[in-house]
């Protein structure tokens, strides 16, 4: 794994995984088939963003200073714990429920974190609005696909992509600003994510990485779900979680 993978796989002990789980409703073997899935595909879709033109990368970086700068991740387990009850996945902007989850969820965060600082801003953990910029509208189909890889329902699946969106955000954030990355750096950085984790998946499943069906049908929630049913075995899933 490099970087990037690296930080999340840190990040996705334990008590993280039975924290997402519970927040979704879900056990912690499909919650982790479908994280095999879905984080293949936002990094997907981020190097993609951030490859596709020098604006592109640009902007990526631009939004990472400002939004994304890794503080998420100083207390993931504690800003999780805070929605315990079942609200924190729609407060992520992954639920239907309307009302003001996000600011608590941000004025909960500043009490967790002890500073006044914007480490942790409405933007930062805006699941929905960070779906929106990295898969577009590709996200039906990968909640589609994540479902079909994990056994995961549609509301669930629907919950866990924007709880899983701020975490990469933060993570990526992170890399970026420990290895002092221009915006070039960062697009070679994600393409090299992607290529590493493409190897890693099953055979045929490099096209899921672009956020292109492997057999060009168009049909990329069918990809998603290959890829969670070896999941399971010896592939993303160890090499992620540390299954054996």
């Amino acid at each position: 794994m490099s970087g990037l993978m690296d930080v999340l796989a840190s990040q996705m002990s334990g008590g993280v995984l039975d924290q997402i789980s519970g927040q979704i409703g879900a056990d912690n073997d499909a919650t982790q088939k479908a994280m095999a899935a879905a984080l293949p595909a936002l990094i997907g879709g981020l190097a993609r963003n951030a490859t596709k033109s020098e604006d592109g990368a640009v902007a990526l970086a631009n939004a990472l200073d400002r939004d994304h700068d890794g503080g998420l991740l100083d207390n993931l387990s504690g800003l999780l714990g805070a929605g315990s009850g079942g609200g924190l996945a729609s407060m992520f902007g992954g639920g239907k429920s309307s009302g003001g989850g996000l600011g608590n969820l941000v004025g909960m965060a500043g009490a967790l974190f002890g500073d006044k600082s914007n480490t942790l801003n409405k933007k930062s953990v805006d699941g929905a609005g960070i779906l929106r910029h990295v898969l577009g509208g590709k996200r039906n189909a990968v909640e589609t696909g994540v479902s079909k890889a994990s056994g995961l329902d549609a509301s669930q699946a629907a919950k866990l992509l924007p709880l899983l969106a701020p975490i990469v955000m933060s993570a990526l954030g992170r890399v970026k600003k420990q290895q002092n990355m221009s915006p070039g750096d960062l697009a070679g950085m994600l393409r090299t994510e992607k290529e590493v984790v493409a190897r890693q998946a099953p055979a045929g499943m490099g096209g899921l990485m672009g956020l292109i069906d492997s057999d060009n049908d168009g049909q990329i929630a069918d990809d998603l779900s290959k890829l969670g049913a070896v999941a399971g075995g010896a592939g993303l899933l160890k090499k992620m979680f540390g299954n054996k």
